[in-house]
């Protein structure tokens, strides 16, 4: 039985308070206003006061307002018909396509039990050599893209989406600009990907509560995807955009705030999101690769500070490129020894000449007179960076690990790589 109340306590921002009784923790309801209905979901209760967030804000609703509690918390429609299409915060289509009402699953439940998850094995291909030969994605891991504004974090999530050699991806957008949603739509049309992905955007002049529905809709509907043996890739930009929804929310409610502001809940919040990765023994994974936007660049702010403690790894960009020093994927050696026998020394030895690279730079912007090794650092960094750094390079693993013998043989004696001989004599280039 649907229960009904037709008076209002207070108003503030988008939340509103009715006395209730017999209510749950994030069960929805619809308010009926003058202007229409609105969907609203339980945050809060105290004795007999229910607080509840209006999906389309609190602008247009009054006291005398009903307010109809459905008895379900927040669903979403799931069948195969999900896939090429594009939804909004709450679920509603996008692209003036059909609702999809069949099939209704819960969204926003508990993480998967750890007896039914088995030890991540296989490797994402996405074809970006610093993720492929540097720091492997493996599947069911959690991991974020730490950037600042202004980075071109979408395009590479574009391209993941394009790239990645999974069976569908599942993309989250949160507080997009208007032509960050239209990027994706048409990078994924033009691509051909649309027909294998499902997007959730949330844009920044949606109702700010929408943000908060993201990352649950994505995940609900990608990890049932798995069940059914998909390897699915989801996708999620920008989970600081997420996390500022929340501490919006919780300043309107007046919770006494924590770091910054943001609410002391804010690392299990993310958590409950993060950990929904998994590989299913017996059926498919779920993979997730989230943006994480760093305010200031720094990366002690709180919401990157806590996606670390959760996450397994992160990649930094910064000038346009996956840094690799900072980047790390915590699973890597869970694949790379299967990939090829050259990846983890090709991965080791160019990043430690890399690295001599860099001292190299610090060194000619000092003057320092330079040698003839230092001349061939200089020029051996900056074919890593064009062949190897950047976001345009577009080649499978293995031609990628050819690269990287071809750059130390443009560069370097084979004795001066460092390098194991049965390797050199393997793969070292003949020309």
């Amino acid at each position: 039985m649907k229960k009904v109340y037709s008076r209002i306590l207070r108003i503030v921002g988008n939340v509103i308070t009715v006395k209730a009784e017999d209510v749950q923790y994030e069960e929805l309801a619809e308010v009926s206003t003058s202007f229409g209905k609105s969907l609203a979901q339980v945050i809060r209760l105290s004795d007999d006061e229910v607080n509840l967030q209006v999906f389309a804000g609190g602008r247009g609703i009054s006291t005398g307002d009903e307010v109809r509690f459905l008895g379900h918390p927040m669903q979403v429609g799931f069948s195969e018909n999900l896939l090429g299409r594009i939804f909004t915060g709450s679920g509603k289509p996008r692209d003036n396509g059909p609702a999809i009402t069949e099939n209704l699953i819960e969204v926003g439940g508990p993480s998967v039990n750890p007896a039914k998850r088995i030890i991540p094995k296989n490797m994402v291909r996405t074809n970006i050599p610093m993720i492929d030969v540097f720091n492997s994605l493996v599947e069911s891991q959690k991991i974020p893209i730490f950037s600042v504004s202004g980075e071109p974090y979408n395009e590479l999530l574009a391209r993941i989406a394009l790239q990645a050699e999974v069976d569908m991806i599942v993309l989250g957008g949160i507080g997009l600009k208007f032509d960050e949603y239209l990027y994706f739509k048409n990078t994924l049309e033009e691509g051909g990907a649309l027909s294998r992905t499902i997007c959730f955007i949330h844009t920044a002049s949606d109702p700010t509560v929408e943000g908060l529905m993201v990352p649950d809709l994505a995940l609900a509907v990608a990890e049932k995807f798995a069940l059914q043996g998909k390897r699915v890739f989801c996708l999620l930009t920008d989970m600081t955009n997420f996390a500022n929804a929340m501490k919006e929310i919780a300043i309107t409610m007046e919770q006494v705030p924590s770091n910054r502001g943001y609410p002391g809940d804010l690392y299990s919040q993310l958590a409950k999101r993060y950990e929904r990765a998994v590989d299913f023994d017996g059926a498919g994974s779920l993979t997730t690769l989230a943006v994480t936007t760093m305010p200031g660049d720094d990366v002690t702010h709180p919401v990157p500070d806590n996606t670390g403690y959760i996450t397994e790894g992160q990649f930094y960009l910064k000038n346009g490129r996956i840094e690799p020093f900072g980047s790390l994927s915590r699973l890597k050696q869970q694949v790379n020894k299967d990939s090829r026998e050259d990846h983890r020394a090709i991965m080791d030895g160019m990043i430690q000449i890399y690295a001599s690279f860099k001292e190299t730079e610090e060194k000619k912007s000092m003057g320092f007179r330079m040698s003839a090794w230092d001349r061939k650092l200089i020029k051996y960094g900056n074919l890593f960076e064009d062949k190897m750094m950047a976001l345009t390079v577009n080649i499978p693993l293995e031609k990628a690990l050819d690269r990287g013998w071809e750059i130390l043989a443009e560069c370097f004696s084979k004795e001066e790589t460092g390098l194991r001989t049965e390797l050199i004599n393997k793969f070292w280039p003949k020309n």
